[in-house]
């Protein structure tokens, strides 16, 4: 068990500002905290679920159909995640409900089933799901605490600057692409930096 699967996803290898995987559902579903947040933990359990899963059955699946296993595999956990959302909160399923069966083809789960998971024991897979599943979910919520701050001055609904004039691009498709341009810019900058100083 290495600790360091755990931790890589969080800033080194994180799946959105640092490898760039996942940015369609991070910009459609980054409006807000709350939809942030939700995504961040649907994929999560996906990540981590099937992650572990596909380690338990790595040594059996022959090498010619392992990708259509790997995506039988993380269709299952979707769909868990995706009933268990409709059944317990429809209000969120209803907003984020279309991104949720396209967890299957995103290039994190694929990714990591294929790089990670597939070659690996089945704790440190489960250390690597939990730490890909966080970084995506913590770049989520940055997307989504600046642009519900700034594009409507709320956070989870409560008004946090009263008299704030919003500025609603932020909450747009045209904001989603700003602000994450912007924020990979800076992640790239600051992997420069370090670099640099090595």
């Amino acid at each position: 068990m290495d600790i360091r699967e755990l931790t890589k996803g969080l800033f080194r290898q994180n799946p959105l500002f640092v490898i760039v995987l996942g940015v369609c559902p991070s910009l459609a579903t980054s409006g807000s905290l709350e939809t942030a947040l939700a995504m961040g933990i649907a994929a999560t359990f996906v990540c981590v679920g099937s992650n572990v899963f596909i380690s338990l059955i790595r040594n059996v699946v022959p090498g010619g159909v392992r990708i259509a296993c790997y995506i039988v595999v993380i269709s299952t956990f979707v769909t868990v995640t995706d009933l268990f959302l409709k059944a317990y909160f429809p209000d969120i399923s209803r907003t984020i409900g279309i991104f949720i069966p396209l967890i299957v083809v995103n290039c994190i789960m694929l990714g990591r089933a294929e790089a990670f998971a597939s070659k690996n024991t089945v704790m440190n897979s489960l250390l690597d799901g939990v730490g890909m599943g966080c970084g995506f979910t913590l770049a989520l919520l940055l997307l989504g605490f600046i642009r519900e701050l700034s594009g409507s001055g709320k956070l989870m609904g409560y008004t946090v600057l009263p008299g704030y004039n919003p500025m609603t691009v932020m909450i747009s498709p045209p904001g989603a692409f700003l602000l994450l341009g912007l924020l990979l810019g800076f992640f790239n900058w600051m992997q420069l930096r370090k670099a640099a100083a090595k």
